[in-house]
């Protein structure tokens, strides 16, 4: 039996173009407002002219508004956005693909969002958007929140908002240092998230890769102690997925360990272990951080991670990835694992 949208869509296949096009120029005006129609027709790759047409439409209809620094969402606006988004998921294709990637890898719930994260900026802050509402959608009392660093984590901030104090949410950093970019670590994201939501953080400012010896000596360290403890009673998880090759060299990795890794058939990485495509570990590297085990003993685990040059990797974690995760990628990567593995 036919749903209401794919009824609608037989009947109408001339309309669905046109209000998935309407929908996406809306939506991208939200994420990206205020936007010059320049600038809008270069990040979804249409003329200037088609935007012109467009958005004078959807200004006559009260969608939009035209201010000096750019268009901005009006309120209707927003209105529509968030009524249509279920149909328009649904007539895409996104949902089935969503429920098709579920099904495939046992996954608690996977979301599809709509184009490709490599050509389109507003990919990553429609990924950031659904997450974040995934996230606060969970949060029932007291909470430890464990998060990594990355571009994906980071695409939650903006979304998140103040919570009644009675919640009593702490965000805990889920590993120490790695790489170079500040506003991307563990550390910044958990004190970033925390005070986005008026809540409290911890952050662990230590190197995540040590040497044994400092590895053993740190495990004694009141602050590592507390951190510890902290993870054991994570009541959730929002971590991306990391290719294996990439994450080694975020973490300066010498020659010879990436060597190492090659020849082990690395493919992914999460939470200091190295999975090979068949989802067996075959590398771990001595972290202070949360440890797989302690993710697979959490509520609720959102992951974030798109793009098909992501593909194989998160094909290699979904092999370990606990069956409560929350998966949010693009269309593009969905569409790749669809095509190569479904």
């Amino acid at each position: 039996m036919l749903t209401i949208p794919e009824a609608q869509q037989r009947l109408l296949p001339e309309m669905y173009p046109l209000l998935q096009s309407r929908y996406r120029i809306l939506q991208s005006i939200q994420l990206m407002q205020p936007i010059g129609r320049r600038t809008l027709a270069e990040s979804l790759k249409m003329t200037e002219r088609e935007i012109r047409k467009e958005t004078d439409i959807l200004r006559e209809q009260g969608l939009l508004d035209i201010q000096k620094l750019g268009m901005v969402c009006t309120s209707d606006g927003i209105a529509v956005i968030e009524q249509l988004r279920a149909l328009v998921y649904e007539w895409s294709g996104l949902t089935q693909l969503a429920k098709l990637l579920e099904k495939r890898f046992g996954l608690q719930h996977v979301i599809v969002v709509p184009g490709d994260y490599n050509d389109d900026e507003t990919v990553l802050t429609l990924l950031g958007k659904e997450a974040a509402h995934q996230f606060l959608s969970n949060i029932i009392g007291e909470q430890v929140v464990a998060v990594t660093g990355g571009k994906s984590v980071a695409s939650l901030a903006q979304f998140l908002q103040p919570i009644d104090a009675k919640q009593n949410v702490t965000f805990v950093a889920a590993r120490g240092g790695i790489g170079h970019e500040m506003q991307m670590q563990a550390n910044t994201l958990a004190a970033t998230f925390a005070m986005q939501m008026n809540a409290q953080h911890r952050t662990l400012f230590l190197p995540e890769h040590l040497s044994e010896q400092a590895y053993q000596a740190m495990l004694k360290e009141p602050m590592v102690i507390e951190m510890m403890a902290y993870y054991d009673r994570a009541d959730c998880v929002i971590h991306g997925i990391g290719s294996a090759e990439e994450m080694a060299v975020r973490r300066n990795s010498s020659p010879e360990d990436l060597r190492i890794l090659e020849e082990k058939g690395a493919i992914s990485e999460a939470f200091g272990y190295y999975f090979n495509a068949e989802g067996a570990i075959v590398h771990r590297i001595r972290t202070i951080g949360i440890q797989l085990e302690q993710v697979e003993q959490c509520k609720h685990v959102i992951a974030v991670a798109a793009g098909k040059q992501k593909v194989n990797a998160m094909l290699s974690y979904f092999k370990v990835a606990p069956k409560q995760t929350i998966f949010i990628t693009d269309e593009a990567a969905a569409k790749e694992i669809a095509e190569r593995y479904l």
